[in-house]
């Protein structure tokens, strides 16, 4: 599988986290099948701010730090953006990510 054909598998999960919701680099892993290519889901992730349709800003490292913030624009746009949807984050870290994460493997079930 080529690098193009994961990452839009990695897209088409991220745009299923629901408004409010966050998961992790390691769930969507999971999820595809691919259990140990949690980074190669970061790079997915960094690649795909510039697609608004991509909710790039629900995905978080598994313990909800924001991770992946220095890849919007400006400085806090990752933290506003969740910020908005009620997501409680203090210190770049999620505050109530046990009841905002989203387990692509309970919610869509192993990919193909």
């Amino acid at each position: 599988m080529s690098s193009s054909d994961f990452f839009l598998r990695v897209y088409k999960v991220v745009k299923q986290i629901p408004y409010g919701r966050v998961t992790s680099y390691g769930g969507i892993a999971k999820v595809l099948g691919t259990p140990r290519s949690s980074r190669a889901v970061g790079y997915a992730m960094n690649a795909s701010h510039n697609d608004p349709e991509i909710p790039a800003h629900r995905v978080v490292n598994r313990n909800g730090l924001l991770t992946g913030k220095h890849h919007f624009p400006g400085t806090n746009l990752m933290q506003q953006l969740l910020e908005n949807e009620g997501v409680i984050i203090k210190e770049d870290q999620i505050k109530n990510l046990k009841e905002t994460y989203w387990d692509p493997l309970e919610e869509i079930g192993l990919q193909d």
